[in-house]
């Protein structure tokens, strides 16, 4: 599912990334843990296609059996908007629209009807026990209503991969619980790969592998 070598990373003279070398086998949860300042989050958005490695090393990026880096970027932004799904620690939901809205957006982008959008997106929150917020905004959701909106976002093109940046980081521990659990539930209802970067030492430990990074390296 995803293959990465040789991933390097620096902005200006500070080493971010020193030679990343994973792979991912499709359907896997994936933890990745370590301390602040060791490159996870750096490591995530190479991985999930919002940053490009340093190209002063030779690297490959493989993803689905793609090479991101023969793609332009047009192209790049397509395959994210239709295989890449993302998860963040504060949501990112738009303020101005409601829970279904805001699901629908990524579909919008890719240019899928509206009548089918909106039929998927409702099929999520209910599956997520959200139908009854559908058209409530995100100030009038809790943060874990918040949390599972964004999870139902990043579902609603069915891509092949998700990647999650600390997504129970700003929940209480009840709702941390109920998300780690609703990751496992997803992979074996959608078959999803899960590409995961957390604190959470729960979490860490229900995924199918940990790997562990330390200055800017897998060392585990």
């Amino acid at each position: 599912m995803i293959v990465a070598k040789n991933i390097h990373k620096h902005y200006g003279e500070v080493e971010i990334l020193k030679g990343v070398n994973l792979h991912i086998k499709k359907g896997e949860i994936v933890a990745i843990v370590g301390p602040s300042g060791a490159g996870k989050t750096t490591l995530l958005q190479i991985l999930g296609t919002l940053d490009k490695p340093s190209k002063e090393q030779n690297h490959e990026l493989f993803i689905d059996g793609i090479s991101m880096e023969k793609l332009q970027d047009k192209e790049v932004s397509s395959f994210r908007n239709k295989h890449i799904g993302f998860i963040f620690q504060f949501h990112q939901l738009l303020p101005e629209f409601t829970a279904l809205e805001n699901v629908c957006i990524p579909a919008f982008i890719g240019g899928k009807s509206k009548s089918a959008t909106e039929k998927r997106a409702k099929e999520l929150l209910d599956f997520l026990g959200l139908s009854h917020r559908e058209n409530h905004k995100p100030s009038e959701l809790s943060g874990g209503e918040q949390q599972r909106v964004a999870v139902a976002r990043a579902l609603i093109n069915e891509p092949s991969v998700i990647f999650a940046d600390e997504p129970s980081g700003n929940l209480d521990s009840t709702s941390a619980k109920n998300l780690h659990e609703l990751f496992f539930e997803l992979r074996d209802k959608f078959g999803q790969t899960f590409v995961l970067v957390t604190h959470n030492k729960e979490l860490a430990q229900m995924a199918d592998r940990t790997l562990t990074m330390k200055d800017g390296i897998i060392v585990e």
